[in-house]
């Protein structure tokens, strides 16, 4: 009998480690189709390539799993694998390992979870992976057990379209992973910093620093299960309609008026 298929991206580069971990792991449930970045591309969001010519090159790096390199970000990954390679349907699309976190306002910038986003948009079942590492030799081994019971769950039982799982694991200071919480999203966001500088011709240039300011101190959230040492899934939504406002702002007087 034919084995199933799963696709895998990331964006942190074919090459990576993380990477590595969940190819590792995927082969345990079935056929898997790698199809990743040839260079970093963190923080490229949901960012397409309509520009510029994309390249996708198959390569041999993981035994026994057919894998290609694609010149463009996460999503095109996605959306050529999708077009180009796919011959039947993924039961399901993994995307990671992330070296770093990806919770709460990161999943915005994430392509790691953009990539994920992308496979759902399409129909399939997704799950983004990230560790709290961002060491590029970080220690996936301590997650794998995790990442195999999320993946069995997740084919195990349904998730309705339009719905994604964003995993994010934390690194506890005495190496002990609690469990597993399912969460919302934590309100927060990043405070940047543009540091000004100047090149070697004296020009001024712009670094982007900051820090993280998280608002939310509930107890159900994914930067509390993380600070305390749980795994955090939380189910993602790519509909970005604010579903309860919709009647509240009906009520508008510019809304309530016919023309």
């Amino acid at each position: 009998m034919e084995k199933p298929l799963i696709l895998v991206s990331n964006d942190d580069g074919i090459t990576s480690p993380g990477i590595a971990a969940l190819i590792s792991v995927a082969k345990e449930f079935g056929d898997v189709l790698v199809v990743a970045p040839d260079k970093p591309q963190s923080a490229m969001g949901h960012a397409i390539t309509i520009n510029q010519p994309i390249r996708l090159t198959e390569v041999h790096l993981y035994e026994g799993v057919t894998a290609y390199q694609c010149t463009g970000t996460p999503v095109d990954c996605v959306k050529i694998a999708i077009d180009k390679l796919l011959t039947r349907k993924p039961v399901l699309m993994v995307s990671g390992i992330n070296h770093g976190s990806n919770s709460s306002i990161n999943v915005i910038y994430s392509g790691t979870m953009s990539a994920a986003v992308e496979a759902s948009i399409d129909g399939m079942k997704a799950i983004g992976f990230s560790l709290c590492d961002y060491s590029w030799d970080a220690n996936f081994e301590v997650i794998k057990p995790f990442i195999r019971q999320i993946i069995a769950s997740s084919l195990e039982n349904d998730l309705p379209y339009g719905t994604l799982l964003n995993v994010n694991f934390p690194v506890p200071e005495d190496g002990h992973i609690k469990g597993i919480k399912v969460c919302r999203q934590a309100q927060a966001k990043w405070k940047e910093d543009f540091d000004k500088r100047k090149d070697p011709f004296g020009r001024d240039y712009y670094w982007m620093t900051g820090k993280f300011v998280n608002l939310d101190h509930g107890s159900d959230t994914d930067e509390w299960a993380l600070a305390h040492g749980y795994v955090s899934v939380v189910p993602t939504q790519f509909d970005l309609t604010d579903h309860q406002r919709i009647a509240i702002l009906n009520q508008w007087d510019c809304f309530n008026h016919g023309m």
